[in-house]
């Protein structure tokens, strides 16, 4: 699946608006996704720390998560924008959960994770370039 330059844009421009919303005061790394569903819908979400740690939940499920709660199941895109609070943004890609939990809903030779530092400095990935040889449905005997 091919994007317009101004299509990633726009969603890396609703990443970083959704990184404002990070509540990250152990790590003080923030991030935000923008999860464009088939429909056209974005849904957002952030990274939300806990002092335990394990019950933290990375921007990218938190997007998902809304995602699929609201009944949403087709994605076409994923654009992710971090970075340290008060610096400047990095190029922060997906955790091996989160690609997981993309490998649950996506093609993995369509959907597009786009690593934004900014509108003009970005990269775009397949999730099958992230998750070689993932595990899914298939893999499991019914």
């Amino acid at each position: 699946m091919q994007m317009k330059p101004e299509e990633i844009q726009a969603l890396i421009d609703k990443a970083k608006e959704a990184r404002e919303f990070s509540y990250s005061p152990y790590s003080d790394y923030m991030v935000g996704a923008a999860l464009l569903a088939e429909n056209g819908e974005i849904i957002i979400g952030c990274n939300v720390e806990n002092a335990a740690y394990g019950p933290s939940n990375c921007a990218e499920r938190t997007a998902f998560f809304t995602a699929v709660s609201k009944g949403l199941r087709g994605f076409r895109a994923i654009a992710i924008a971090g970075g340290k609070r008060n610096g400047e943004s990095d190029f922060a890609y997906p955790c091996g959960v989160c690609r997981q939990v993309m490998a649950e809903f996506c093609d993995p030779d369509s959907f597009l994770i786009i690593i934004g530092k900014s509108r003009e400095d970005y990269r775009v990935h397949t999730l099958k370039e992230l998750l070689p040889e993932s595990f899914g449905a298939e893999n499991l005997n019914f």
